[in-house]
C-alpha cells in the first residue's frame, strides 16, 4: 500500500446507554501511522470482543493492512464523537443501536456495520440488494432465527407448554422478532410469556419473572445488552434452574443451555473484505447487505444434566460444539 494515503477507520461499538461525546483531551490526529480506533463501553476482558477483534485483525492482515505499519490500532473505553475523529470507513461492531448512531452522525462517511438483525426495517438501508446511501455491511437475520431457536428448546424439551421471551420493548427489532415467534409458537403449541426489560438492572428481575410466571424455558432474544452480559444472564438461567438459549456462544460456555446463531467472529471476517473494498473505492451504497451463511449449535451438556434434562441424539448430532 505504499505512495498512496493510509486510510483511517473508526469502529463503533455502542451499548444503547452509550451516548456520544468528547473523546478524551489531548487526543491528536497522529502525523505519519493513522488510527484504527475501537470506541466501546464492553470491558477489553470481554470474550466475545476478544474474538470478534482478533477475526477482524486476522482477515485485515490477509487483505494487507499491517498493525503499527500501515495501520494502527488504538481502544477507546469511553465515548467518543466522529467529529473529532476523521475517519475515512466506520465500523460498528454494536449491533443495530451502533449502526444508527452512526448514519445519523454522518451521511458521506462510509459505514460497514455488523450483526443487525433487520437492515431494512430499521432503516438503515432501503433494500439488502441495493443499500443506496453511505451505508452497507452484514445482518445475523436475528428474528428469522428465533423460531428456530423456540423449535430447539421444544426438541431438547418436548412437554414444555410456556416459553418466556427476554425482549426490549423499545428495541425495533425485537418487534418483528416476536411476531416470527408467535407464528413459530402456535405451530409448536407453545404459550410465550413475553418478559420485557430496559437496562442490566432489568436482567435479573426478568429472568425471576419467567420463572415466577410458570415459564418451563426462556428465548434470549439477541440484543447488544444481552450479548454484553451473556455471562451474567447464564448464570442468572443456571442458578434459576431455567433451560434457555441465546444466539451467543459465550452464553452457552458460561452455563446457559443452548446458543444457535450466526459466529459473530464470521461476520467480523467478512466486515474486513467490506472495508477493504470500500478503501479501494467501491460505493458501500452499491455493495448488497450480506446474510449469513454459517451457522452454529452450542449445547452446554454440564448444564442439561444439572437441568435433569436428556438431549435428544438427533439434536446432539446437529451441535457444533457440545460442552462437557
Amino acid at each position: 500500500m505504499r505512495g498512496r494515503k493510509v486510510p483511517h477507520l473508526l469502529i463503533l461499538n455502542l451499548l444503547p446507554s452509550l451516548l456520544l461525546a468528547p473523546l478524551a483531551a489531548g487526543a491528536q490526529e497522529p502525523t505519519k501511522v493513522p488510527r484504527v480506533g475501537y470506541l466501546s463501553s464492553a470491558s477489553p476482558s470481554n470474550v466475545e470482543f476478544q474474538r470478534t477483534r482478533d477475526a477482524f485483525l486476522a482477515e485485515l492482515r490477509k487483505l494487507g493492512y499491517g498493525e503499527g505499519q500501515n495501520i494502527r490500532l488504538e481502544y477507546r473505553w469511553a465515548e467518543g464523537t466522529l467529529a473529532r475523529f476523521p475517519v475515512d470507513v466506520i465500523l460498528t461492531a454494536g449491533g443495530t443501536p451502533a449502526a444508527l448512531a452512526a448514519k445519523e452522525a454522518t451521511t458521506t462517511i462510509p459505514v460497514v456495520f455488523v450483526a443487525v438483525g433487520d437492515p431494512v426495517g430499521s432503516q438503515l438501508v432501503a433494500s439488502l440488494a441495493r443499500p443506496g446511501g453511505n451505508v452497507t455491511g452484514l445482518t445475523h437475520i436475528a428474528s428469522e432465527l428465533d423460531g428456530k431457536r423456540l423449535e430447539l428448546l421444544k426438541e431438547v424439551i418436548p412437554k414444555v407448554h410456556r416459553v418466556a421471551v427476554l425482549w426490549d420493548p423499545e428495541f425495533p427489532p425485537h418487534g418483528e422478532g416476536l411476531k416470527v415467534l408467535r407464528r413459530s409458537a402456535g405451530a409448536l403449541r407453545v404459550e410465550l410469556q413475553p418478559v420485557g426489560f430496559r437496562g442490566p438492572e432489568d436482567l435479573e428481575r426478568g429472568v425471576a419473572a419467567a420463572r415466577g410466571g410458570g415459564a418451563g424455558a426462556l428465548l434470549v432474544l439477541a440484543h447488544p445488552l444481552t450479548a454484553a452480559h451473556a455471562r451474567r444472564l447464564a448464570g442468572l438461567t443456571e442458578k434459576s434452574r431455567l433451560p434457555a438459549i441465546s444466539q451467543f456462544r459465550e452464553f452457552a460456555e458460561a452455563g446457559g443451555l443452548m446458543a444457535y446463531g450466526t459466529p459473530l467472529s464470521d461476520l467480523f471476517r467478512r466486515a474486513a473484505v467490506y472495508v477493504d473494498k470500500i478503501l479501494k473505492g467501491a460505493k458501500p451504497g452499491d455493495l448488497p447487505v450480506e446474510q449469513p451463511t454459517k451457522f452454529e449449535l452450542v449445547i452446554n451438556l454440564k448444564t442439561a444434566k444439572a437441568l435433569g434434562l436428556k438431549i435428544p441424539q438427533s439434536v446432539l448430532i446437529r451441535a457444533d460444539e457440545v460442552i462437557q
